[in-house]
């Protein structure tokens, strides 16, 4: 039997977190954290509504799954992310000590890739490009919209 619970259908459920975001004009990135094909956490960007420049989708969805797990480790989870980390989040998800992250769309400008490999934890296994042009579409006409 083939496994429903796969890095589409999470990518899918960050889209949906993203598209949230969208709709209360915040920065539309997405992310769910996952344990044992299950959804413990997940979030949006709340910069806006906060008026909290740390207030990444990750970092909520960071602080939501310790929360959950009752302890600030992340190991056996993964993180659906629909936009790459920026410095900033790589570094959280660093010391999450998380097992793996998955990102649709890079983010050319302040994307953690742009540096070296190094701000992910060794042991965190990174992949990208899950359902990347509809992460990435959103991003564009959020953008698009607000320049009109």
């Amino acid at each position: 039997m083939i496994n429903p619970f796969n890095d589409e259908y999470f990518m899918k459920q960050a889209l949906i977190e993203a598209q949230t975001a969208f709709d209360l004009g915040e920065v539309p990135v997405g992310a769910v954290v996952v344990c044992n094909n299950q959804i413990i956490a997940k979030s949006h960007n709340y910069t806006e509504r906060l008026n909290d420049v740390t207030a990444h989708a990750e970092i909520q969805a960071i602080t939501a799954a310790a929360e959950y797990l009752g302890g600030k480790y992340l190991t056996g989870c993964t993180m659906y992310i629909t936009l790459e980390p920026c410095v900033m989040c790589a570094g959280a998800l660093y010391w999450s000590q998380i097992d793996k992250i998955v990102f649709g769309a890079r983010d050319e400008k302040r994307g953690a890739g742009r540096f070296q490999e190094g701000l992910y934890h060794p042991k965190t296994l990174v992949s990208n490009g899950i359902l990347a042009d509809e992460c990435s579409d959103l991003i564009k006409s959020f953008f698009a919209k607000k320049r009109k």
